[in-house]
């Protein structure tokens, strides 16, 4: 297939991948930005009307992957679902005035699994329960929900992608929510391991199920949940220990009590946000997109070693027996 495709958000982690796997595949790609910063990007805000039209002008896809992800607790919930529900609404408005072929929105497990008791496996047929979840998967499962409602009504085509929590290479020194879960540990920003785990996406597995849902024909009207095992943070800890400590870091791999994490969380609003993750699993099953659209996902070590050795490559984790080295040449000089 080729064409033109806009994707939102082109500055962002997951979509930066989007774009790249888009492009390698013969794509024409236009991306939208809050402030672009050059190439073929065009401003577009997703609480703002202007520039949308303009934006899907001229292409035969849309793959929507912008969307509002919380550093810490919002203090009100509608500061993630207004942005999240009327975002995507005007997105796929604009879409279906252009009249594309298409669109693919990037929504998440949080939209699938939130709400519910552990111990099942949840699949696409699975919703979060919204009196019984959190602000962030609330605010994914509405905008899910309303792209759903509006794809019916205008009959759009559209397809939906949700991944677990993405790691994966990181393509600019940005470090996003996801990829600080690997970074703390790495640096020892926190002395060990909370109880608490994710299933987690590689994100170049995330890029190329989008391309895959904009290919597939019978892709359309359906939801593909991208993930894989739950991994608890300490096994994360523990695959990032054995490769790294070796070298002179010094990965924590024990556990973190939970109340050490309240406190560390009065201080830390980023960590407010992981409270909610203590104790609840996300079991999900890929084997719909591994079914119908084909997708082998990588195995979670390697997603996971790859970004810890982007941020080392990035400069973002330093080695800690590297940075004492020239102390120590100066003292034997001396």
């Amino acid at each position: 297939m080729s064409g033109r495709v806009l994707v939102t958000g082109a500055s962002g982690y997951v979509a930066g991948h989007v774009v790249k796997d888009l492009e390698a595949h013969g794509y024409e790609v236009r991306g939208t930005a809050r402030r672009p910063v050059g190439g073929d990007t065009v401003a577009a805000d997703l609480t703002r009307d202007a520039g949308w039209a303009e934006a899907v002008d001229g292409c035969d896809y849309v793959v929507h992957v912008a969307s509002p992800f919380p550093n810490g607790v919002p203090a009100s919930e509608d500061e993630l679902i207004r942005p999240a529900v009327d975002g995507t609404l005007r997105v796929l408005r604009a879409a279906a005035d252009a009249k594309v072929k298409r669109v693919v929105v990037t929504s998440s497990i949080a939209a699938v699994v939130s709400g519910h008791p552990g111990g099942v496996v949840r699949a696409e047929e699975d919703w979060s329960v919204l009196e019984r979840s959190p602000a962030y998967p609330k605010s994914k499962t509405l905008a899910e929900r309303a792209a759903w409602d509006f794809a019916e009504e205008s009959g759009l085509e559209l397809v939906v992608v949700n991944p677990g929590m993405v790691l994966g290479p990181l393509l600019s020194e940005n470090i996003g929510t996801s990829v600080a879960v690997v970074h703390r540990l790495l640096v020892r920003d926190v002395p060990a391991s909370p109880k608490m785990g994710f299933a987690i996406a590689d994100v170049r597995d995330v890029a190329t199920a989008h391309r895959l849902a904009l290919e597939t024909p019978r892709a359309a009207g359906n939801r593909y949940i991208v993930a894989g095992e739950f991994t608890l943070m300490r096994d994360v800890a523990a695959v990032l220990a054995a490769e790294f400590n070796p070298r002179g870091y010094r990965v924590p791999t024990g556990g973190l009590p939970t109340w050490v994490l309240r406190v560390m969380a009065r201080f830390d609003p980023s960590l407010r946000h992981a409270l909610g993750f203590v104790g609840r699993r996300e079991d999900v099953s890929h084997d719909k997109a591994s079914r119908e659209l084909g997708l082998t996902l990588r195995p979670t070590r390697e997603t996971i070693l790859d970004t810890a050795h982007s941020l080392i490559e990035l400069g973002l984790a330093p080695n800690p027996a590297e940075k004492k080295e020239p102390a120590a040449q100066g003292a034997a000089g001396r």
